[in-house]
């Protein structure tokens, strides 16, 4: 029997971790909410715990008991149409806004990230100074102040990879192409592969590099992608299933089905038995910014 379409769950998730924040921030509890909303108290504990598909006149009227802003009210009312979709393509320039990074939340609440990249550094590992050129090559028409917001907001995340309690858990496998796509110019790819040699002798991290002499191996298929898990509950289950993420041009692919999950993972341990072991790769690494630093 073919497997049942049923869509991506992240959508739900995402609203309904929104929607639990704002109800938090506006000092409201469960049962007030529900007694303002004539609703029971389980069905706002299944709205956030992204169990049920919202209509997005009920989305407005929570924001507007919780005091949302009409911009975020907007985003929330749009992917709410999306909690009903058979699949999932969030498109920056169609229904819900560029500012309204539905990953970053994912990657806030997650504990381990697995991650996949064969032309750019993973956006958690990146310096200042190769964001910045990043991102005004992928969005030129920015202002100097909306791209120094961006680059902030980058640079904040990082946190999550050098913070003292708990940090995330991260593996990463990089094409030996990113070391050599010279980004910014010499001395930016020389300070970028230094920072990844010094993050790579970080306890949560592991780095591993796949030579071009390797020949072929899963990554060339697959592209970029990556991996995120999520915190254990107390008898061993999931608080939400693995999700895989995979950025392009226009938006971003979330799959969280078991079937594809699996096929990402069985992936991710093929580009990573192909590629150096982390000592090697962390030499590679450092003799690249050496002579990036050479000129």
């Amino acid at each position: 029997m073919a497997e049942k379409t049923t869509g991506s769950t992240v959508p739900r998730r995402q609203l309904g971790r929104y929607l639990r924040d704002l109800r938090g921030r506006a000092g409201i509890t469960v049962r007030a909410a529900a007694r303002q909303l004539e609703w029971s108290e389980p069905k706002i504990w299944r709205i956030e715990t992204g169990q049920t598909s919202m209509r997005s006149l009920d989305v407005q009227a929570m924001c507007m008991i919780y005091g949302a802003p009409a911009d975020l009210t907007e985003a929330l009312m749009a992917l709410a149409k999306e909690t009903k979709s058979r699949g999932w393509w969030h498109s920056y320039g169609d229904v819900i806004p560029e500012w309204f990074n539905l990953y970053v939340g994912l990657e806030e609440a997650a504990v381990s990230m697995s991650a996949y990249q064969n032309e750019l550094v993973p956006g958690l590992l990146q310096t200042e100074g190769y964001a910045r050129e990043i991102m005004r090559t992928h969005r030129p028409d920015l202002s100097e102040g909306d791209l120094e917001d961006r680059l902030d907001l980058r640079m904040e995340r990082q946190n999550q990879v050098s913070r003292g309690t708990d940090p995330l858990q991260l593996r990463v496998v990089l094409s030996e192409s990113v070391l050599h796509w010279p980004i910014g110019g010499s001395e930016v790819m020389s300070q970028q592969l230094a920072h990844l040699v010094y993050v790579s002798e970080l306890a949560n991290v592991t780095l591993r590099v796949v030579p071009f002499k390797g020949g072929a191996h899963y990554g060339v298929v697959s592209g970029p992608f990556l991996i995120l898990r999520f915190p254990q509950t107390a008898d061993g289950g999931e608080t939400e299933p693995p999700t895989v993420f995979s950025e392009g041009l226009t938006g971003g692919l979330y799959l969280d089905k078991p079937t594809e999950v699996e096929r990402f993972e069985t992936a991710f341990q093929g580009i990573w038995e192909a590629a150096l072991d982390e000592q090697e790769s962390r030499r590679l690494l450092a003799e690249m910014a050496g002579s990036y630093a050479q000129g």
